[in-house]
């Protein structure tokens, strides 16, 4: 695909998806020309390094379209003649029927907006997420007459109608999706063969090993405790709270400190849950934080805690970047068997894993990770062993750069 790709992305810059600003500075370098179309503005105020490296230049789509009017106005008046536009509002019309929300009538004056503004050369288009970016991209693309394409991750799969996802997956080119567990899911909702299996993987560059050796902490040392570091939004699928209930119930003769990193709308509700356990002076609230400030967290942490679990909503991780990070440093993880989080982790192998919500072996396996450094430094090297081994971004991204059509990479040496 020697023609430009349009990413259609829900926000851009985010510091919580680093891992879709990674991939396309890594399809970049590989040769594929692509523009970005971003949903929404951002609302991080910081940048990971890796956003300015990215040269692709951003397009920012009216994020409520009573704020544009005019912009959406001329899209309609210069589209409503072409040969896409009947089918396509015929097609959108069906949709609303299902799905009578403000939310979908954005998603099409979007679309509009997109098909209308798309930069000369652009062939293919491509959405990150399978919910309101693969929608707005799948009217575009209808519009225009284009092909398209899409990525699947995690809230965008279950929280998703399963007939529109299986309207989405028929109609597309091709999807990929991070997990076998998304996999497996996807499948048995599209063509055969539609989906394929698509792993982040980490840019170990950014993520070089540490050097130094871990301090041997114990929790015996009330002056040198164990610190404890969990990163991730402060949303209800990560599972602050039974970590924070777990720590609660580690027994009081071991010292140790909690640390997050992570923005989010549950933050006040995780300080209050702390001071309501009687914890709240053994942990810091930091908020999102920037990718140096997270590394160097990862360095001065002694282990790593996820209690990922299904929210409400349906919502779910799918394989936590943080995880294979923390991983990448050489940190023991206490994690959940939930989604894909096993397809990294195996328990007493490279890892603790706990089932979600289990407050109480949560707690249990944080006293032994806490009070044993050598478990620690056992579970830490092996996990680095399979992150270095299985995955990292350059094997990942190959499969990726082959369905852009790009020619494989040569081999090294």
């Amino acid at each position: 695909m020697s023609s430009a790709v349009a990413f259609v992305l829900k926000g851009y810059p985010r510091l919580s998806e680093t891992f879709i600003a990674q991939e396309i500075r890594a399809l970049e370098k590989r040769g594929l020309d692509i523009r970005l179309y971003s949903l929404r503005h951002p609302t991080d105020r910081a940048r990971h390094p890796v956003h300015g490296e990215i040269k692709a230049p951003v397009v920012y789509l009216p994020e409520y379209l009573h704020h544009e009017p005019a912009r959406v106005m001329r899209a309609w008046r210069a589209l409503r003649h072409t040969p896409g536009y009947r089918a396509t509002r015929r097609g959108w019309l069906s949709d609303f029927a299902r799905d009578r929300t403000r939310n979908r009538i954005r998603r099409f004056g979007q679309a509009l907006v997109l098909a209308h503004e798309l930069a000369p050369g652009i062939s293919h288009l491509h959405a990150h997420f399978l919910h309101t970016p693969a929608s707005v991209t799948r009217y575009a693309a209808q519009l225009r007459g284009l092909a398209w394409s899409c990525s699947a991750h995690a809230k965008d799969i279950w929280t998703s109608e399963s007939w529109e996802i299986s309207q989405k997956l028929a109609d597309c080119a091709w999807a990929v999706t991070c997990t076998k567990a998304n996999l497996a899911h996807l499948s048995s909702m599209a063509p055969e063969g539609r989906v394929q299996l698509a792993y982040h993987g980490l840019d170990l560059a950014r993520f070089p090993p540490l050097n130094a050796p871990r301090p041997g902490r114990d929790g015996t040392n009330a002056s040198d405790p164990v610190v404890i570091l969990s990163v991730g939004r402060a949303v209800e699928k990560k599972g602050h709270d039974d970590l924070l209930a777990g720590l609660a119930r580690v027994p009081e003769h071991l010292y140790w400190r909690f640390e997050h990193i992570g923005g989010g709308p549950l933050q006040s509700s995780l300080q209050e849950t702390a001071h309501r356990l009687g914890i709240a002076e053994r942990c810091s609230f930091h908020g999102a934080q920037a990718q140096e400030a997270v590394r160097t967290a990862y360095h001065e942490a002694d282990l790593f805690a996820l209690m990922s679990r299904e929210a409400g909503d349906g919502d779910r991780d799918g394989l936590p970047n943080v995880l294979m990070e923390a991983q990448s440093q050489g940190l023991a993880v206490l994690a959940t068997k939930i989604s894909a989080i096993p397809e990294l982790i195996a328990n007493e192998a490279n890892g603790l894993l706990v089932a979600p919500r289990d407050v109480d072996a949560a707690a249990r396996a944080l006293t032994r990770l806490i009070a044993d450094a050598a478990l620690r430094a056992r579970l830490g090297a092996a996990g680095q062993d399979i992150v270095h081994k299985n995955f990292s971004l350059e094997p990942c991204i190959e499969s990726l750069a082959a369905r852009f059509g790009l020619a494989p990479a040569p081999a090294e040496g």
